[in-house]
């Protein structure tokens, strides 16, 4: 009775392996044209890139012509009737205006920066820090002290034993 499970089982085995190659041709066939298209586009671009490069590398017929840094990919040109034009000029409104406008921001940020150092809780931050400071520095004021001390106690039995060892 149970004699079908065998032959059932390969046949499944058999269709999921043949459902498995049916999509591993799928998407090999769409991946090498995936990269044909990629190719193909590749070339485009390397082409376009090719004659972007001889357009730009093409020598100019005055190696004195003058360039100007703003037209770039642009030939320059050299032509004695071309007249160069002064520098734009603001007017005394729009200078008055900005410098207006920069003082206004000057003094804006130094009023932030006033007020925000007045502030009670940045005081009493730096009070504390202060009040830390003066600790540590007693403390290693002491220590300095101390030290100092147990030094010259050390040399002054040292130079008395050095007295009693020459009079003896």
């Amino acid at each position: 009775m149970q004699d079908w499970i065998v032959p059932a089982a390969a046949g499944a085995l058999a269709l999921v392996a043949l459902v498995l190659a049916v999509a591993l041709l799928r998407a090999r066939s769409r991946t090498e044209r995936v990269l044909a298209e990629a190719q193909a586009e590749t070339a485009v671009l390397r082409d376009q890139v090719a004659a972007l490069e001889r357009r730009l590398d093409r020598p100019t017929a005055n190696p004195e012509a003058s360039f100007v840094i703003t037209d770039l990919g642009l030939e320059a040109t050299s032509e004695p009737d071309e007249v160069e034009q002064p520098p734009a000029t603001i007017g005394s409104a729009l200078f008055a205006d900005l410098v207006l406008r920069e003082t206004v921001v000057k003094a804006a940020s130094l009023a932030h920066g006033v007020r925000r150092a007045l502030d009670p809780e940045t005081r009493n931050r730096i009070r504390f820090e202060m009040k830390r400071e003066v600790k540590r520095a007693r403390k290693q004021r002491r220590a300095d002290t101390r030290e100092a001390r147990r030094e010259w106690e050390a040399r002054q039995r040292a130079g008395l034993r050095n007295d009693e060892d020459s009079a003896a």
